[in-house]
């Protein structure tokens, strides 16, 4: 089986929009956690450590906008909000699980090559003349 393969050249004109907003880390990771089900905001919060209320409001309103989640009033007290992935969003599970497989797989050899790099760096510092 051949492996897929990117059309050159790249039409980065028309791809590039697209993936400033589908591939920047909160959007992989919350169209992620949407796939599995939907989640109300304080439910996605938890789940993505480290994002910031403020950083997951506006991501979603970017998701919702381009067509990839829905967003639904609760009739609850107080008002809640569910989140789903639409089927545009769920047409991104494939390329995603696979960055996702690929990152958990390649995250050692990331490590390593980042310490490579740091550590020659530092020592390029350390031989050079202060100014």
């Amino acid at each position: 089986m051949q492996e897929p393969s990117i059309e050159l050249p790249l039409d980065v004109a028309a791809t590039r929009p697209i993936l400033e907003q589908v591939a920047n880390k909160w959007a992989v990771l919350i169209l992620s956690v949407l796939c599995a089900e939907p989640s109300r905001f304080n439910d996605l919060r938890r789940r993505l450590d480290g994002i910031t209320h403020k950083a997951l409001a506006d991501a979603l309103k970017k998701l919702e906008r381009n067509g990839l989640v829905s967003r639904r009033l609760l009739a609850t007290q107080p008002v809640g909000v569910e989140y789903a992935i639409t089927p545009l969003g769920a047409s991104l599970r494939e390329p995603f699980a696979a960055l996702y497989n690929w990152a958990l797989h390649n995250n050692v050899e990331l490590a390593t090559a980042q310490a490579r790099f740091d550590s020659r760096r530092n020592e390029a510092c350390a031989g050079s003349p202060s100014s």
